[in-house]
């Protein structure tokens, strides 16, 4: 499994995202279960944190963020 396929499961899936967008530093995320994402494992692969408010959920990543949603929205 590569790193974005990782990624895509470490939040849940795609089933679990209903909104996504990225700004400069962060992938802004609207879940359906945010207990099905993976703090952990999206720290293990290159996430400098990850806020949770409610269904919102947001994974800084830094300069990459937009590179990022633009290979997850591909899977």
């Amino acid at each position: 499994m590569g790193r974005f396929e990782e990624m895509l499961t470490a939040l849940g899936g795609k089933e679990n995202i209903e909104k996504m967008d990225a700004c400069i530093t962060r992938l802004r995320l609207e879940v359906k279960d945010p207990s099905r994402i993976d703090d952990k494992k999206l720290k293990q692969l290159g996430a400098l944190g990850v806020v949770k408010m409610g269904k919102a959920v947001q994974v800084v990543f830094g300069t990459t963020a937009e590179s990022i949603e633009a290979e997850l929205r591909k899977l």
